[in-house]
C-alpha cells in the first residue's frame, strides 16, 4: 500500500489518508471497550473515553489487574481479604464480608480476651500460660475450651466485637454456647482484629499473642498439619493462625506422633440436622461444609495482614482441602502482596 500511495497525486494523496484515519479510529474505538469487559471491574471507571485507544500505561495496568486476579479452586467457596498496613489500603479482596463459621481463628479473641480481662502489667500465671501457648501455637482444643468457660463463653465475641468494632462477627447460636468454633467470622473482620493487635492493642498483650503466632507449630495439638495456607505459600516472616472444622477427630495421615486432644467443643461428626439448626441462630453461616481458614502477617517485616476463609466441597478429603487452600492463598499472596 506505501508503494501505490506514493504515486498518487498530493489532493488524492490527503483524502485517502483521511479517510484510512477514519477507519484506523473506528478500529480502535471498537477494541476499547472490549478489552475493559475482558479485564473486569478492576479497570471500569477513569478510563478513556469511549470510541478512544487507552493510553499503553492503562492497557498495562488493566493486563496486570487480570493476571493478578486470583483463580478460586473448583468447588470452594472463600472469603479473602489483603491489607496493607503501610499504606493503609486494601490490595486484594473477594466477598470480604462473607460469613464463615470460625473453626480455630477464634482462638485469637480467646487470648486477646483473657488478657485484656486482666489487671494491666500483671503476670500471666503459669497455669495460663500452659493454655495460653499451646492453643495459639498448636490450636489445642481443649485449652481453648478451658478458656472459653472462663471467659464467659458467648459472652467472649460479644465483648471482643464491641471493643474491636466487628461488623460481621457474632457468638455461636445460642444453643450451643460451648461451640466456640461456631463463631461466626469474615476475612475484614479478620483482618480488623490483627489490625488491633498492631494497632490499639496493650503492646504487651501484642508481643504475647504475636510472639506465639510466629512460633505456630507443623502439627497441631490433633495431629492436622497445619501449615496449610499462608506457611506453605509465603515465605517468612509470618505469624499465624489457622482453622479447620468439618475433618473428623483425627487426622487421615498424622503429621507427627502427637496425641489426639479431644474436640470437645467442636465436634466435627455434627449431624446435618444439627448444622441446620445452627445456622437458624446465626444467618449466612455454613455449618454443613467442611472449613479450612489460614490468616496473619506476611510479607516484610509482617507488612501485611491476610485472611483466606474457605468453604470447601461436602465430602471434600483433608488432603484436596489442603491442597486447594494453599493453592488459592500462593495467588491471592501474589495480587495483594506489593512490595
Amino acid at each position: 500500500m506505501g508503494r501505490a500511495a506514493r504515486g498518487v497525486r498530493r489532493p488524492v494523496a490527503s483524502a485517502l489518508l483521511a479517510v484510512a484515519m477514519l477507519a484506523a479510529a473506528g478500529c480502535a474505538g471498537g477494541a476499547a471497550p472490549q478489552e475493559t469487559r475482558q479485564a473486569g471491574p478492576g479497570t471500569a471507571g477513569g478510563g478513556a473515553p469511549q470510541g478512544a485507544a487507552a493510553p499503553a500505561g492503562g492497557a498495562r495496568a488493566a493486563a496486570e489487574a487480570v493476571t493478578r486476579r486470583p483463580r478460586i479452586p473448583k468447588g470452594v467457596t472463600p472469603g479473602y481479604m489483603v491489607f496493607d498496613t503501610k499504606t493503609g489500603k486494601v490490595t486484594a479482596q473477594y466477598r470480604a464480608h462473607a460469613r464463615y463459621r470460625s473453626a480455630s481463628v477464634v482462638k485469637v479473641l480467646i487470648a486477646l480476651d483473657y488478657l485484656e480481662s486482666r489487671p494491666r502489667g500483671s503476670a500471666i500465671p503459669k497455669r495460663d500460660l500452659a493454655l495460653l501457648q499451646p492453643m495459639l501455637r498448636s490450636s489445642h482444643d481443649d485449652a481453648a475450651s478451658a478458656l472459653w468457660r472462663r471467659g464467659g463463653q458467648r459472652a467472649i465475641i460479644q465483648r471482643m466485637a464491641r471493643r474491636l468494632r466487628l461488623t460481621d462477627s457474632g457468638p455461636p447460636p445460642a444453643d450451643k454456647p460451648g461451640y466456640w468454633g461456631y463463631t461466626a467470622i469474615s476475612a475484614a473482620d479478620v483482618v480488623k482484629i490483627y489490625r488491633y493487635l498492631l494497632e490499639r492493642a496493650d503492646p504487651a498483650h501484642r508481643a504475647f499473642i504475636l510472639g506465639n503466632l510466629r512460633k505456630a507449630t507443623k502439627c497441631g495439638a490433633d495431629g492436622f498439619y497445619q501449615y496449610f495456607g499462608i506457611p506453605d505459600a509465603a515465605p517468612r516472616p509470618w505469624a499465624v493462625k489457622q482453622g479447620w472444622s468439618g475433618y473428623g477427630m483425627t487426622p487421615p495421615v498424622p503429621c507427627a506422633r502427637t496425641r489426639a486432644s479431644s474436640l470437645t467443643a467442636t465436634p466435627a461428626a455434627a449431624t446435618t440436622a444439627a448444622a441446620r439448626r445452627a445456622a437458624a441462630g446465626a444467618p449466612g453461616v455454613d455449618f454443613t461444609r467442611p472449613v479450612l481458614h489460614t490468616t496473619g502477617l506476611v510479607g516484610r517485616n509482617e507488612r501485611f495482614i491476610m485472611a483466606v476463609l474457605t468453604s470447601q466441597p461436602r465430602g471434600a478429603t483433608w488432603q484436596s482441602s489442603v491442597a486447594r487452600i494453599t493453592a488459592l492463598t500462593k495467588e491471592v499472596y501474589r495480587a495483594g502482596v506489593r512490595e
